[in-house]
C-alpha cells in the first residue's frame, strides 16, 4: 500500500480507537471516502495492535497492578489488585463470547456496510448523550463492582458491530451506572486490553504466516504510527473528560450518522 494511505489509516485508528466515535467504522469509511482500495482486515488488526501497545504503556501502573493481582489469586490472596484483575477479566467475557457469533451470522460484507454504520453511529451517539446528561457522577474505578463490570462488558460486546464504538458503548454504560467521565474512560481503556490483545495477536500471526514481506512492512509502519497517535489521543481524552462532557463527540456522531444515511438512501 502507498505510505500515505498507511499513515492516514493509522492516524484515523489512533484517534478513533479511544474517542467514542468507532474506530472500525472509520477504518471502513476512510478508503471509501478517498476512493482507495480497502486495506483489508489484516492492516486493520495491525493498527489495532499499535493502539493496544499505546494503552498498555499509558496505563502501565494499572497493568502492573493487574499482573500482581492475577499472581496473587494463584496464591489464594484477594486484594484490590486481584479485584481489578477480576473486574477487567469479567468485563472481557461477553466480547470473547459474542465475537465469533456476530461474524458468523453477520458476515464480513454486512459488517462493512455504510448503511449499518450510519444507523449504529446515530443511535449510539444519542444513547451516549442521554447517559452523559442523566448519569450521576458518583463512582470512581475503585467503586466498580462485579455487576457493573458485567453490564459494561455486555456493552463492549455490542461494539463488535462497526459504528457502535467500543469506547463509546462502554463509556455510555459506565455513565448510566454513575461513573465519573474520566473514570469511565479509564475503565473502558483497561477493558480494551484483553480483547484487543487477542485480536491483534491473531492478526500479527496471520501477517507473519503470509510470508509477504511487503505486507509485513506495511503492517509495521501502520502499527508504529497508530501507537504514537493513540498515546496522544488517550492523553487528550482523559484530560478533556476531567472538566468537559461527551457532547462534541455526540454532535460529530449525529452529523456523521445522518450524513451516511442520506448518502445511502438518497
Amino acid at each position: 500500500m502507498p505510505i500515505l494511505h498507511l499513515v492516514v489509516l493509522a492516524i484515523v485508528q489512533g484517534i478513533t480507537e479511544f474517542f467514542p466515535i468507532s474506530s472500525s467504522a472509520h477504518l471502513i469509511l476512510t478508503p471509501k471516502f478517498f476512493g482507495w482500495v480497502d486495506q483489508g482486515p489484516l492492516i486493520d488488526l495491525a493498527v489495532h495492535a499499535g493502539t493496544l501497545l499505546a494503552v498498555i504503556l499509558y496505563f502501565r501502573a494499572e497493568m502492573w497492578r493487574m499482573i500482581l493481582g492475577g499472581l496473587g489469586l494463584l496464591r489464594g490472596r484477594y486484594d484490590e489488585n486481584a479485584k481489578l484483575f477480576l473486574l477487567v477479566s469479567l468485563a472481557s467475557v461477553p466480547a470473547f463470547a459474542a465475537g465469533p457469533l456476530i461474524y458468523y451470522f453477520g458476515g464480513n460484507e454486512m459488517m462493512r456496510s455504510v448503511e449499518l454504520i450510519g444507523w449504529t453511529t446515530l443511535i449510539f451517539g444519542v444513547l451516549l448523550y442521554a447517559a452523559d446528561q442523566y448519569g450521576k457522577h458518583l463512582h470512581s474505578l475503585e467503586h466498580v463492582n462485579y455487576l457493573n463490570a458485567a453490564i459494561i462488558g455486555l456493552a463492549q460486546a455490542l461494539a463488535l458491530v462497526p459504528g457502535v464504538s467500543r469506547s463509546g458503548s462502554t463509556m455510555t454504560a459506565a455513565r448510566f451506572l454513575g461513573m465519573q467521565r474520566a473514570e469511565a474512560a479509564r475503565f473502558s481503556f483497561l477493558m480494551s486490553i484483553p480483547v484487543t490483545m487477542a485480536a491483534g495477536g491473531l492478526g500479527v500471526l496471520e501477517i507473519y504466516k503470509t510470508g509477504q514481506v511487503e505486507l509485513q512492512i506495511d503492517a509495521l509502519i501502520a502499527g508504529v504510527v497508530a501507537f504514537f497517535t493513540a498515546l496522544f489521543a488517550i492523553s487528550v481524552l482523559i484530560r478533556w473528560l476531567q472538566t468537559s462532557s461527551f457532547t462534541p463527540f455526540v454532535v460529530y456522531r449525529i452529523f456523521l450518522g445522518a450524513g451516511l444515511l442520506i448518502w445511502t438512501y438518497f
